[in-house]
Order: C-alpha cells, then sequence, then structure tokens
C-alpha cells in the first residue's frame, strides 16, 4: 500500500499481523515514523522486530492490517548482519558501490559524514566492528534517504563507540531531516534523542517517549557521565509479563509496576515458539 499515509508519516503500520505457518509472530502492531523524528523498535529475541520491519518495507506482506508508504519514498538500510567471504578481496569504494552506483562526490561526502573517509581504499575484511559499521551507514546515507532504518547499529562495538555512533546517528538526523527507525534487542538503554519507543514482544507492549536521563548504578558502571548524557535508561509499564517462550503472563493485583507508556493488548494467545 503506497497511499500518502496521515499525518505526514513517512512509513506507517496499522494492526499489523504476521504469521509462519501456525505460528504468530506479530499481533495488532501499530507503529509510524514521521520525518525529522527517531523512532526506536525495542524487544527480546524473537519479538518479532526484524519480521515487523520487513513488512514495513514491503519485503513481505503482512498477515494482516495495512503498511502506508510515502509515495516515492527513499529508504537507506543498515543491515544487522554482512556477510563476507573472507577470501574475496573488496575494497570499502567497491562495497558502496555493490546495489548503488553514487557519483565519486557522494561516496566520499557519505563516508565522511559518518566518519569513514580515511576507510575508502581499505579492505573491508580489515574493518574492525566499528569501522564496518560506519561504512555501512555511509553506504545507507548515500542514497540520499528521506528514512533510514537501522538493524542493530551498535553491533560488535565496544560501550564507547556505541555512544558515539548513538551521538552520530543523532546529528545525521539533525542535518538531514530524516526519519531514522532503529531496531535493538535491548530493553533498556536507548538513545535520550529518541523521541518515541515502541516495544514488542510479538503484540504491542507498549509505545511512548523515553524518560529523562537516568542515573542507574549499573548504567553509569559501564559509561562515564560524559558519555551517559548521549543515552537514557528506558523503563516503562506493563499489566503483564511474559515467560521464556514469550506467552502473556498476567500481574496479580497489588503487584507494583513503573514508567509510563501506552500499552497495548495483544489480539489473541500468543503461541509457544518464536523467531523472527
Amino acid at each position: 500500500m503506497n497511499s500518502p499515509p496521515g499525518g505526514d508519516f513517512l512509513i506507517q503500520g496499522r494492526d499489523i499481523g504476521h504469521a509462519f505457518g501456525s505460528d504468530t509472530v506479530l499481533s495488532g502492531i501499530d507503529i509510524e515514523v514521521r520525518p525529522d523524528e527517531i523512532v526506536t523498535l525495542i524487544g527480546p529475541n524473537g519479538a518479532g522486530k526484524t519480521t515487523l520491519v520487513r513488512i514495513l518495507l514491503g519485503l513481505i506482506p503482512p498477515g494482516s492490517g495495512e503498511v502506508a508508504r510515502r509515495p516515492g519514498l527513499i529508504v537507506g538500510y543498515l543491515p544487522q548482519h554482512l556477510d563476507i567471504d573472507p577470501v574475496l578481496p573488496i575494497t570499502v569504494s567497491r562495497l558502496l558501490r555493490l546495489t548503488h552506483r553514487p557519483g565519486p562526490g557522494e561516496m566520499t561526502a557519505a563516508l565522511a559524514e559518518a566518519g569513514a573517509a580515511h576507510l575508502i581504499g581499505r579492505s573491508v575484511q580489515s574493518l574492525s566492528g566499528g569501522e564496518l559499521q560506519r561504512v555501512l551507514l555511509a553506504r545507507a546515507l548515500s542514497r540520499n534517504p528521506d528514512l533510514l532504518v537501522l538493524d542493530e547499529p551498535i553491533q560488535g562495538i565496544d560501550a564507547a563507540g556505541q555512544t558515539e555512533l548513538y551521538g552520530l546517528i543523532s546529528q545525521i538526523r539533525t542535518r538531514r531531516g530524516c526519519g531514522v527507525l532503529m531496531i535493538s534487542h535491548d530493553l533498556h538503554i536507548v538513545m535520550a534523542s529518541t523521541d518515541r519507543v515502541v516495544c514488542i514482544n510479538r503484540h504491542l507492549c507498549c509505545s511512548g517517549r523515553p524518560e529523562t536521563v537516568s542515573r542507574h548504578p549499573e548504567y553509569m558502571a559501564m559509561f562515564a557521565p560524559r558519555e551517559a548524557a548521549g543515552l537514557a535508561v528506558y523503563t516503562h509499564s506493563h499489566d503483564h509479563s511474559h515467560d521464556l517462550a514469550g506467552h502473556i503472563v498476567p500481574i496479580a493485583s497489588g503487584e507494583p509496576s513503573t514508567g509510563e507508556a501506552r500499552t497495548g493488548e495483544p489480539r489473541d494467545p500468543e503461541p509457544p515458539g518464536g523467531g523472527e
């Protein structure tokens, strides 16, 4: 469905559901991303995050619900995994031209914006995890996207590098005015500059703005106070919890819950099993 989304959305999903055979992996998901907005999609492994993103991008059809994308929407995508044969010689400049052919100036500018201009002649196999993520970000930026989709962008990056990359993503959003949809399995730590957080575990658990930066002891043990300014601890309340298979377990009356966010109810009980 490529009709214009309401409210100037770049992309919008309403009541999205999907199943692989008898295994329901998504049920009743609402999500949208506007220009100049960062939305972080969080949930545990097997929550259906990657399946939802594939549906939003039109790579697979939804089992139920509707997806609307702005006509002519250009998407820049940073994949969760990129498998490159270690015996295949390929340079950074060649990688950026595999599926899209930016001009020399566009390639250089994209690499510079991602902080990777010095890597243009390097072998991809020689890059560290952080360097590769910056190159892949530059590859996404070279398309001049309206929407950046970043699937686990901090893969293989140490704590300090994660903070730096999160800050870079925020700067790109501010400079370009593009929308950003960022996917993470981390249920607790998200960017302070994230405008909205959508938490799913096969169904919509909750969505809302992240809390103000928190001085959580465990968090502060990992990041220095100056670095911590770029991140926030996101907490939210549920009227239910989940067992190891992802099933809903109601919270007993009187048990405490914390945080504020919109809570979504699943349409149907979820089956055991999982996977994205």
